[in-house]
């Protein structure tokens, strides 16, 4: 994954290969597979490449069909499914050695004034500045060093509001994170957008394993997204503290389901998301 904010947005910098035809490319990792969150952000990049500029991304709804590979470069093939007074849809199919790994269907919308309520930002917060780095925390709790977590994660700051042990004391499946981008981003509205749907899948299947006895990448876990939903409700900075609130309401058959919010740090709630994938137990 990208280690410096300049990185992430190079991986935004998509190769135009034909009129809806796209090429995306890779960060060095030491991952076996490529993120998700890069995915879901490049082929929002690839969508927005053909949609008119007065028009913001309102929702997107994804499926993972195979694991990428970090090794290759991703294409991304885009097919314009409407445009419409307001409202533009895309379909985007992602191939890797010519073969679909990834699907995708985003509407876009144009501005409109109309009703306009939201949930508050949650209250009792520690802020930014009195929480641990989440490499600190997962080098000391899980099998890899912090200085993993902070070459994988070296693009974004991000800290744990209440660490595992504590959001997992009480039974519930529950996980907050302050996250943004480590530097200055450009005010593009829809590079923002993007770098929320990367940052959006980097814990958010996690927290189906909080409550339980299972430590979440082990080698006694196997776990992948599957799908991933995410709906934009107002614009915030990407580089600026965000909240990431996730539920797990549900876990069975191998299966965990979570849900997560996006507030600014001054309480605009900004995107929410889903998420269903593999948790499979291995013995």
């Amino acid at each position: 994954m990208p280690r410096t904010t300049d990185e992430l947005l190079g991986l935004l910098h998509l190769e135009k290969l034909d009129t809806d035809l796209f090429r995306g490319p890779q960060p060095e990792t030491s991952l076996q597979r490529s993120f998700g969150g890069q995915v879901l952000a490049q082929a929002l990049a690839a969508a927005y490449r053909t949609v008119a500029p007065d028009r913001l991304a309102h929702s997107l709804n994804a499926y993972f069909l195979r694991p990428g590979s970090p090794a290759t470069q991703i294409l991304y093939l885009v097919e314009t499914t409407r445009d419409g007074r307001t409202f533009s849809q895309r379909r985007v199919v992602a191939r890797q050695d010519g073969r679909p790994i990834f699907s995708m269907v985003c509407s876009f919308h144009a501005h409109e004034d109309g009703l306009d309520h939201a949930d508050p930002l949650p209250s009792d917060l520690p802020p930014p500045d009195e929480c641990r780095p989440a490499a600190v925390v997962l080098g000391e709790r899980s099998a890899r060093r912090a200085a993993f977590w902070e070459m994988e994660w070296g693009a974004l700051d991000v800290r744990y509001v209440r660490e595992p042990a504590q959001a997992g004391a009480s039974g519930q499946s529950h996980l907050q994170l302050w996250i943004r981008a480590e530097s200055r981003l450009p005010d593009d509205p829809r590079v923002h957008q993007m770098l929320l749907a990367y940052l959006s899948d980097i814990s958010l299947l996690s927290v189906s394993t909080v409550s339980h006895p299972v430590e979440f990448m082990s080698p006694q876990l196997q776990a992948a997204s599957i799908d991933h939903a995410m709906w934009f409700h107002r614009p915030v900075r990407a580089d600026e503290w965000l909240l990431y609130d996730q539920v797990s309401p549900s876990a069975s058959g191998a299966l965990g389901f979570a849900q997560g919010r996006l507030f600014s740090q001054s309480g605009t709630f900004a995107a929410s998301c889903a998420q269903q994938g593999l948790i499979r137990l291995i013995d």
